[in-house]
């Protein structure tokens, strides 16, 4: 088939507007794929904490209510299919959930197919030196028993097989963003593992969706003077044969899609613009040509691409202690004094009382402190409140249970002018921190599977 594939993306994150895909859907029914990402780095350990509790909560649940969402959709003979990493941890639960909820709306002839392999966990923790952390070089072994989850950025084979074998929702674990637009388009165009320049343009596309709104406009340096910004529009990629796309969004939706928000999204999260890489395909942004199509819409051509690496990233995670953050607005003269020394003090009274802490962080906002050192600093005397943020870290949770009982004490014991105090007592919350690595291609077995 050789004319434009209409692929939009609904979901930029785990949790995400949850009607996007119903609106996307009415908005523009011709559309040929939706995809939902779900997924970012920290999002696989939220789910094995909720998996701990429920054995069967290790993927996004938020998509069974896109499915029902769209059960009225697909019974009327709408034919979008579906896209998703919402399988996390365990795509294979989701895939049956979503199996489940297909039956009770009577759609039982729709195909939901699993794609699966990304878990790497047990060869990560046996790897020893192997995977040595790619920002820092550091050996594993100083984390390897704190270890939660580690997953590779499979890339689009299974979503391409499952979708010629015609599945019409696909559900993955960890695949890498824009490899999600990659599936549909192999699929579609045929194109083999070898057509780099297509697959570098699809590629393209993909990141432009991945992120949702963000490419309407979205997070954009003119946010304020776009039209409609309570209500901004979800992307919309229509790709070529040969791989170029033109971008756009639904009719009456807030936003733009111009020049300047294309080649905004083109840039986020982007290192190495003549050396994207992706487990499909090295692309280079270089040699792209962005221009304008028509009112909200601009052509996308040029990618060129190169083979994939020998490796694939993997994402994993390890339990890195506890933290919380306190929260207090002091109203007044010398109000951002007043709040610091109040902050300070707390922390000093918990250390006289024997705390510990790993990382300790006073915060005045309003100053600027949240973004120290990118921006002037506001002048503290010309300020009359400010919200003080206490912050603390440590390897065991006592002496964060000892720092959440300390912050209503500043109602009475504090300085003049404290407020917003009605929340109760922050939460200790798990830290997690971050181990990227890479692990050989040919040591991960990649599966796909029709339910």
């Amino acid at each position: 088939m050789t004319r434009p594939l209409k692929i939009a993306n609904a979901s930029g994150f785990w949790g995400d507007q949850p009607d996007a895909a119903a609106r996307l859907v009415a908005q523009q029914p011709d559309l040929d794929f939706l995809t939902l990402d779900y997924l970012a780095e920290v999002s696989l350990s939220i789910m094995a904490i909720t998996r701990a509790k429920d054995p069967a909560a290790g993927y996004a649940r938020d998509f069974l209510e896109v499915v029902q969402s769209l059960a009225k959709f697909w019974q009327g003979g709408g034919k979008t299919r579906i896209v998703t990493n919402a399988g996390g941890l365990d795509p294979h639960a989701c895939g049956a959930a979503v199996r489940a909820e297909l039956a009770k709306a009577g759609l039982t002839h729709l195909k939901v197919a699993v794609v699966s392999g990304d878990d790497v966990l047990p060869l990560v923790r046996a790897g020893g030196p192997d995977f040595r952390n790619l920002e820092t070089g550091a050996e594993l072994s100083a984390v390897a028993d704190r270890l939660v989850t580690a997953n590779a950025y499979l890339g689009a084979d299974g979503i391409t097989a499952a979708l010629q074998a015609g599945a019409h929702i696909v559900v993955t674990g960890r695949v890498a963003d824009p490899s999600l637009t990659v599936g549909p388009c192999r699929a579609h165009f045929g194109w083999a593992a070898t057509d780099h320049d297509r697959l570098a343009g699809a590629t393209v596309a993909g990141h432009l969706l991945e992120c949702g709104a963000q490419a309407c406009g979205g997070f954009s340096t003119d946010w304020l003077d776009l039209p409609g910004s309570h209500d901004i529009g979800f992307p919309v990629a229509e790709v070529a044969a040969d791989g170029s796309c033109v971008l756009t969004k639904p009719a009456g939706t807030g936003g733009a899609v111009t020049v300047p928000t294309v080649k905004e999204q083109l840039l986020y999260e982007i290192g190495d613009p003549g050396n994207y890489l992706s487990p499909d395909v090295t692309v280079s942004f270089l040699t792209l040509r962005v221009e304008p199509a028509g009112p909200d819409r601009v052509r996308i051509s040029g990618a060129t691409g190169r083979p994939p690496p020998s490796t694939y990233k993997v994402s994993a995670t390890y339990r890195h202690g506890y933290k919380a953050h306190g929260m207090l607005t002091v109203f007044g003269d010398q109000a951002v004094a007043k709040a610091r020394r109040a902050g300070e003090g707390v922390l000093r009274r918990l250390q006289e009382a024997g705390c510990n802490y790993r990382e300790t962080l006073v915060e005045c906002l309003g100053t600027g402190a949240s973004v120290g050192g990118i921006v002037r600093r506001v002048p503290e005397t010309e300020l009359i409140e400010t919200v003080l943020r206490i912050s603390v870290a440590a390897d065991t949770p006592e002496p964060v249970k000892r720092f959440t009982r300390e912050i209503a004490p500043l109602v009475t014991c504090g300085p003049q002018g404290v407020t917003g105090y009605a929340s109760g007592r922050p939460k200790v919350l798990p830290v997690f921190g971050y181990w990227p690595c890479l692990i050989p291609r040919t040591a991960v077995k990649l599966v796909w599977q029709m339910l």
